[in-house]
């Protein structure tokens, strides 16, 4: 009996010391907390719990409303069933998308950080400015300019500027986001480099991180400003192309602008679904058909699972990102 008691009075003091500096931490820190707690909040209400929510309802027919019908994992396997055909259209055009728009869309804007990074030359903070500037314009009114430009009609006389540019060539006209094959996405691709002054300022914060003393070095040994953008310039600035990779890789895989191209009760599909992309199929199941929330759910969780995957493969093959500290 005693030695129960005694290791009973040993648990308590434990316990008691515990509490102790539980009540000294949060006496000395609870400062900190109340400016980190409207942070906590936002994300516990804007990102954990609808996150947890939506993986809840992927296993379920519902419209989160009256509508709560246990599916299992009939949601996921819907996707390579009975979705199957349109599956594979959806994502046949997503990838198309992504392997195209993103290495173009990094390679434009950093050749065009690339040149306006010149201090030399006059007025170049002007440039830098003017390619910017589309970046200010609204995606919803840039979008509507967009179409405008593209619009394709059997005269002359209402076509948009692009076509008639075409027409003045002795070129057919393009029916640009209306056509029935990958010429509809191709035409995403023109459009996305509207906004390659976005990505020009990240590309201008990673060159102005690079030593100036290896270009300095550089013009000792005579290197030619060819060997200096591939010798220090891009090798340099790998940290910086991997972080916009990602970025771009997941951005893309999550596009929805082909909404703003394509209406009709499903929006964002083009003709014959030659613009229906994953980012689109899960918003018109979700929003477009009664009921199918938790199967967008599923969707949704399914393109996190494609995320992940690509995510993976890039961090296990980053071997040519080269960082400064690996040279030290």
């Amino acid at each position: 009996m005693r030695n129960y008691n005694t290791t009973e009075n040993g648990s308590v003091r434990l316990l008691q010391h515990k509490s102790d500096g539980v009540k000294k931490f949060l006496k000395n820190n609870y400062t900190g907390w109340l400016f980190n707690l409207p942070l906590t909040i936002g994300l516990l209400a804007f990102t954990v719990i609808p996150v947890g929510y939506s993986l809840y309802i992927s296993f379920w027919r519902t419209n989160c409303i009256n509508i709560w019908e246990w599916r299992g994992f009939a949601n996921y396997v819907r996707m390579f069933t009975i979705d199957r055909t349109e599956m594979g259209k959806v994502l046949l055009n997503t990838f198309y998308y992504v392997i195209v728009s993103v290495p173009l869309g990094l390679v434009v804007s950093y050749l065009l950080a690339a040149l306006v990074n010149n201090t030399i030359v006059k007025g170049v903070k002007a440039y830098r400015i003017l390619y910017y500037l589309p970046c200010m314009i609204p995606a919803v009114a840039a979008a509507l300019l967009w179409a405008d430009m593209m619009r394709y009609t059997a005269s002359n006389q209402t076509m948009g500027v692009l076509n008639r540019i075409l027409v003045a060539l002795g070129a057919k006209p393009s029916r640009w986001l209306l056509s029935e094959g990958p010429e509809a996405i191709a035409s995403l691709f023109f459009i996305n480099l509207w906004g390659s002054g976005g990505g020009m300022l990240l590309w201008l914060s990673a060159f102005k991180n690079i030593d100036k003393g290896l270009y300095e070095a550089a013009d000792i040994e005579g290197a030619s400003r060819l060997k200096k953008f591939f010798l220090i310039t891009i090798p340099m600035s790998t940290p910086m192309i991997f972080y916009n990779l990602i970025m771009s890789m997941i951005g893309s895989i999550q596009f929805t602008g082909t909404m703003l191209y394509s209406g009709g009760p499903y929006p964002g599909r083009g003709t014959e679904d030659s613009l229906y992309m994953l980012g689109m199929k899960i918003y018109n199941t979700s929003f477009k058909i009664g009921g199918a929330q938790g199967y967008a759910a599923a969707l949704a969780w399914f393109m996190l699972a494609i995320i992940g995957a690509i995510t993976v493969v890039l961090f296990l093959t980053s071997k040519w990102v080269f960082y400064g500290e690996e040279a030290q």
